[in-house]
């Protein structure tokens, strides 16, 4: 299977199976479309008519170089990773190698769109104990395999309205690495209000990462992002964040922004986050339900296409220029990157990664926290619900009958599970606006990374 598809100059031909990415002029684009419904001479015919100033020759050995590519299994490869779908995700389906711990339920922002109902999860609020969270450490260290590296993302609501708890886990963690033979990375994520010198030099010395929730636009992030008084929150963060970045000394963080049907031309948000001095970002669209305000439409998908395309080109522009910045969704390894296992499996909710709840609970990921039918057990007794953890087990692209002739499915790795509940009540359904989104993304990720590599 091929996919192809023109952008900012470039014809871009696409092996869905074998990872293969080619350039190609428009004469070698025409005859790769062609060349499964075609005869030689047929196409040969065809493309002597269409560029009637490139010698019959060229277009025979270009015919020859497509026919030898495919012979070398670089074009229209078969499809060998169906059989083996299943059996790849239940090798590692025992090993736990990440958690969410969710030690504040409960927030210091009202913000419209939020999934987690104001950081209470469809429940009572509540902040996760030291004595839960130390369990929830010792729980991930004991099912974690032979794993070295593990993941532990602290989350909320807020997590900073917990913080003393934060850095007594975190303690305790660094505590007994050397003798469990594992080493934590942290992540913090916050929303900023509560951030203080304290906060920036606990999270530069212990977190591998931080993620900082900003919406760009300063009009944008404070319609959504208020206080209980409905105040905004734009100028009480963003200098805290400024900071944050700059004493970070270029350690791992990012910008994460939601965009909305408020904001589809979200390349201004991110503009602005440019301008502010931020140059990791992420700018993920708002996944909500059907006649909510902030619902993207299909009215907005054209508008926020535009946006990713130009967004792809100001990259490109800006890294001509020395002054690179990242995008989360369009950092992609041409050469490399994940492995057959990652890209048939996806993130692994619900078998190597779960979320804990202040009480000790296990979901599959903090999306489906609250959510009492996908309570798979607790940290104490482990996984219970074996029955639903099944369901997520079987989770891959090839569950999905719609993802089979997807040219994007071993990008996408299926999508996500949640975001597939929430729109079909399926873990293995298809949220199909967010299908569209994603292939557009990955169409200008891929073009951005060629330019790099490739371009002028």
């Amino acid at each position: 299977m091929i996919h192809q598809y023109k952008l900012n100059g470039y014809n871009i031909v696409l092996d869905v199976c074998s990872g293969s990415v080619h350039v190609v002029d428009d004469a070698a684009y025409d005859i790769i479309a062609l060349y499964e419904t075609h005869s030689r001479e047929e196409i040969l015919s065809k493309m002597a008519e269409k560029y009637p100033n490139v010698p019959v020759q060229e277009l025979s050995e270009c015919y020859d170089q497509v026919t030898g590519l495919k012979d070398a299994g670089k074009l229209f490869a078969p499809d060998t990773f169906a059989p083996m779908a299943g059996d790849l995700k239940q090798r590692t389906s025992g090993v736990v190698k990440a958690l969410c711990l969710h030690v504040a339920h409960t927030c210091n922002l009202n913000c419209a769109y939020c999934f987690a109902s104001q950081g209470k999860y469809h429940g009572e609020r509540a902040v996760m104990s030291y004595e839960v969270g130390k369990q929830a450490l010792d729980f991930l260290i004991e099912n974690s395999g032979t794993r070295r590296n593990l993941e532990v993302d602290f989350f909320g609501g807020e997590p900073l309205m917990n913080f003393d708890v934060v850095k007594r886990l975190v303690a305790y963690a660094r505590s007994i690495e050397a003798e469990k033979g594992k080493h934590f990375r942290f992540t913090l994520t916050t929303n900023g209000m509560l951030v203080d010198d304290d906060v920036i030099d606990f999270a530069n010395r212990e977190c591998h990462n931080v993620v900082l929730s900003l919406d760009g636009r300063k009009e944008i992030h404070d319609a959504c992002r208020v206080d209980y008084a409905g105040n905004g929150s734009w100028e009480r963060i963003v200098p805290k964040f400024q900071r944050f970045v700059e004493k970070r000394g270029g350690k791992n963080y990012y910008m994460r922004g939601t965009f909305t049907h408020a904001n589809p031309d979200f390349l201004n948000d991110i503009k602005v986050m440019l301008d502010l001095g931020f140059t990791e970002l992420s700018m993920e669209p708002v996944v909500c339900q059907d006649g909510d305000p902030a619902a993207l439409t299909e009215a907005d998908m054209p508008i926020v296409f535009r946006q990713y395309e130009d967004l792809a080109k100001l990259m490109i522009q800006r890294r001509k220029e020395g002054r690179p910045f990242t995008f989360y969704h369009y950092m992609i390894d041409l050469t490399g990157g994940p492995c057959i296992y990652k890209r048939i499996s996806g993130c692994g909710s619900g078998t190597e990664y779960m979320a804990v709840t202040p009480w000790g609970d296990l979901y599959p990921c903090h999306q489906f926290v609250g959510e009492e039918r996908f309570k798979l057990g607790d940290i104490w007794q482990g996984v219970t619900n074996h029955e639903r953890q099944a369901e997520f087990a079987a989770c891959n692209v090839y569950a999905r009958p719609e993802c089979r002739d997807c040219w994007a499915r071993l990008y996408c790795s299926g999508g996500c599970a949640a975001n597939a509940w929430h729109a079909t009540g399926s873990v293995t359904g298809v949220y199909k606006y967010g299908c569209e989104l994603f292939k557009k993304r990955m169409e200008c990720a891929i073009m951005a990374e060629i330019d790099r590599q490739f371009g002028e």
